[in-house]
């Protein structure tokens, strides 16, 4: 028996679509993949969908105009960088996304990530298992408590990271466009005082043509000598290449990186292999918990679109006052 609705899921990153499929059964919907990687299957795919959920996959404007059918696309995660929300508006469709789904997880690693450059861990372990028992680096460490972190963008999770940091002596301050402190008591500071009176500075701002490669050879000259950078939020934020020239000329003490442009990264580049450098796999994300929230909150969101209702999360409300 053929389901009523098809709901495209273009990737993911777990190993079945089993509860996806518990989710949208009660509107007699099935899901769909695509048979294969890259545009065209996409297109493919998207033809016979009536809804696109979408994790890390381009949902182009091209793929968008295929599916003729498709009454919503819903981002499983939060940015919506690798959607054509343009397109998606002209053509009427609803873009949603899970805008808090792993708040704790991604503000507890960016501290993780923090602990880890303000003490070297990285650094140590690294060597350590090469064989190396030696205390001595080129940079001392300094205690953490005084010291100041600054953030970029404050949204859910850079708000949730200020009372974690607050706990360990730090002082925090923050810069966004809207320089709202969000009831948070946050000192809100223009960009170039973030970058020149933080020891930290911990990205938390959306992939726009505005933020595009915001951390570039002009900015980390203007960051302290001793201060980390810290990168949570997405690889897009910050020239990799630039960031690399940064710490070879110690114009930074090191980063910490979770995201990249592109991913997966080339391991091998030098950036990478820097032991100054800590590199996780896009995991920050990642809970049992907070996967599973984002698995049934991003199909609760699509059967409310399917089923006539307005979903949660619409990223282009406008959609509706033009019906």
């Amino acid at each position: 028996m053929t389901a009523r609705f098809r709901i495209l899921i273009t990737d993911r990153a777990w190993p079945d679509t089993s509860i996806e499929q518990d989710v949208v059964s009660e509107i007699d919907a099935c899901i769909i993949e695509p048979d294969a990687p890259g545009e065209s299957a996409l297109m493919a795919a998207a033809a016979d969908a009536d809804a696109i959920a979408t994790t890390w996959a381009h949902v182009s404007a091209a793929v968008i105009r295929s599916s003729s059918r498709c009454r919503v696309i819903s981002r499983l995660g939060i940015g919506i960088d690798n959607i054509d929300i343009e397109t998606a508006t002209e053509l009427g469709i609803p873009v949603t996304n899970c805008p808090d789904y792993c708040v704790d997880e991604v503000s507890d690693h960016a501290l993780g990530l923090l602990l880890a450059c303000a003490r070297q861990i990285g650094l140590f372990h690294l060597r350590a298992k090469r064989g190396e028992y030696n205390s001595v680096t080129s940079r001392p460490m300094q205690r953490l408590s005084g010291q100041t972190l600054g953030l970029l963008g404050l949204g859910h999770i850079a708000r949730q990271l200020v009372p974690k940091a607050r706990a360990l002596g730090l002082k925090v301050i923050a810069h966004s466009l809207s320089g709202q402190d969000h009831g948070s008591g946050v000192p809100m500071v223009s960009f170039g005082e973030l970058l020149a009176a933080s020891d930290f500075i911990s990205l938390h701002a959306p992939l726009t043509p505005l933020t595009s490669r915001m951390f570039d050879d002009s900015t980390f000259t203007r960051m302290k000598p001793s201060a980390y950078l810290i990168n949570t939020s997405r690889g897009g934020l910050v020239d990799q290449d630039a960031l690399y020239r940064a710490i070879l000329r110690n114009q930074l003490a090191g980063a910490a990186l979770d995201v990249f442009s592109p991913e997966p990264p080339d391991l091998d580049q030098p950036l990478y292999r820097d032991e100054r450098v800590i590199v996780t796999p896009h995991v920050a994300f990642v809970s049992e918990q907070s996967i599973r929230q984002l698995r049934i909150e991003t199909m609760q969101k699509i059967v409310a679109a399917l089923s006539g209702q307005r979903p949660q999360n619409v990223l282009n409300p406008q959609i509706y006052s033009a019906r």
